[in-house]
């Protein structure tokens, strides 16, 4: 009876796509999030007759053949890229990302990651960080007596002190691209790094090789579609209710079968 453990790998999946449909509607406030799609694909097919097989003395073959599927196996979890809207804060090292890229931070490892979420802080020394106290690379170091900053849409960030009024250029953030950034591994606290699906970091001035631009003092929201996300979600409670009817009708089956005298 292969419906049991064919009706085993649908709810199976579909427990899958439910906690990543949980996860999406858990991140519906992260900065910069990107909702995530499970995908799946069938297993293989045990083949009774194969297609193009030789039916008769004449030569004639089987148009179609017999082939019996075995179920289904999760293939990917991939991010859905969209540009999430954005929300004014008024920080004045608050940047969302206007279009492609990432702002690179340094780990206590050495190690290069990358996010999108532009919440940027200041140490005591006054050294711009994320929100996890990572240095933003390249490093940018804010003087004490500076009045206010300025960051404008090239990245370069600008100091304004008392005795002068034209600013004092810090430095430039600049932003990270990639060939495939669905390929970049998530370790979590809005952290990507990059793998060899993903291809290698091309740095670059932002607004410049099909980067975005930075626009200050706003915050990027998540992209996260509630409505479609609970959508599928009744979609795949759905779908595990009929995997779980077809055990039961391959229960009683067997059950049938045991009775028989």
């Amino acid at each position: 009876m292969r419906a049991l453990k064919i009706a085993a790998t649908g709810m199976s999946a579909q427990q899958m796509r439910v906690e990543v449909i949980s996860n999406n509607l858990a991140n519906m406030s992260t900065t910069g999030y990107n909702a995530r799609r499970a995908e799946f694909a069938d297993l293989h097919y045990q083949q009774y007759a194969r297609p193009g097989s030789i039916n008769a003395s004449d030569g004639t073959v089987l148009p179609t053949g017999v082939q019996l599927g075995l179920g289904v196996r999760p293939s990917s979890v991939s991010m859905q890229l969209a540009q999430g809207s954005l929300s004014a804060t008024g920080g004045d090292l608050d940047v969302a990302i206007e279009g492609n890229g990432y702002l690179e931070v340094t780990l206590p490892s050495g190690q290069a990651a990358y996010t999108r979420d532009g919440g940027l802080k200041r140490t005591g020394e006054g050294l711009i960080v994320s929100s996890d106290g990572f240095p933003v690379s390249p490093e940018i170091t804010i003087p004490a007596d500076a009045l206010s900053v300025s960051i404008n849409a090239q990245g370069e960030v600008f100091a304004y002190f008392a005795d002068n009024a034209a600013g004092q250029q810090l430095g430039q953030l600049t932003l990270a691209g990639f060939t495939n950034p669905k390929g970049l591994e998530a370790i979590g606290a809005n952290l990507f790094t990059e793998t060899e699906a993903s291809g290698p970091a091309l740095q670059s001035t932002p607004g410049v090789d099909g980067l975005g631009t930075l626009r200050q003092g706003y915050l990027e929201d998540s992209s996260v579609d509630a409505v479609k996300e609970i959508s599928d979600l009744i979609e795949a409670q759905r779908g595990y209710e009929l995997n779980s009817k077809v055990i039961s009708a391959a229960d009683q089956m067997l059950a049938a079968t045991t009775q028989v005298r």
